[in-house]
């Protein structure tokens, strides 16, 4: 897992959505072309904005994550749903934060109380424009790719959902919130070691 440096305090100012997507796209890069084999890359959420610029990937998984085409961003695509929008705070220092008690309804709504929580303590501020970025490059268009559309999410709204994962090579249809793998982990291993050993069955 990379961290991505959007989230860093030294990001501030009005340095440039693209100058945060970028250096958030190269922390992962970094991290792909260290390994030995070509991995599977898992975007989450804005993550697609991230995965969509990569190179050497083996296989892309969208996981209720934007999948933008030459001169979108996440931004530009939109979907974002009302909740979320009135859940975001600014923070005096330029950046943004979700209010904690908001997330846990927002991105975990389907998940044990104690568990989610605990996931929305996690949460970081984010630098504010970083998904106006555009990506450099549309790798999932020559690289297989899978979107996993959450039915139930409330922060990305599931229609939405649906028009990108039509961008990728197969798509799947799950029953949880924005953030399965809070709230079924198994589910999202299940589905990954399905899509690196296609012999262990299909993910559902």
């Amino acid at each position: 897992m990379a961290r991505a440096p959007s989230s860093w305090r030294s990001l501030s100012g009005q340095a440039a959505a693209g100058r945060a997507l970028l250096a958030d796209t190269e922390a992962v890069q970094a991290v792909v072309d260290a390994m030995e084999e070509p991995p599977l890359v898992l975007g989450h959420s804005y993550g697609g904005s991230v995965i969509t610029g990569l190179s050497g990937a083996v296989h892309l998984v969208y996981l209720a994550a934007f999948v933008p085409a030459e001169g979108e961003s996440a931004a530009s695509l939109g979907g974002s749903t009302r909740l979320l929008a009135s859940s975001v705070v600014h923070d005096g220092d330029g950046l943004t934060h979700v209010d904690s008690a908001a997330a846990v309804e927002l991105f975990y709504a389907d998940a044990p109380v104690e568990r989610a929580t605990w996931a929305a303590s996690l949460l970081r501020p984010q630098k504010p424009g970083c998904g106006r970025g555009v990506p450099q490059r549309q790798s999932w268009r020559n690289t297989p790719s899978t979107y996993v559309i959450c039915t139930q999410d409330r922060a990305v709204e599931p229609d939405l959902q649906k028009e990108m994962g039509r961008r990728c090579s197969s798509a799947l249809t799950w029953h949880t919130s924005h953030s399965p793998f809070i709230s079924q982990p198994g589910k999202v291993a299940a589905a990954l070691r399905s899509l690196l050993l296609p012999s262990s069955g299909h993910p559902r």
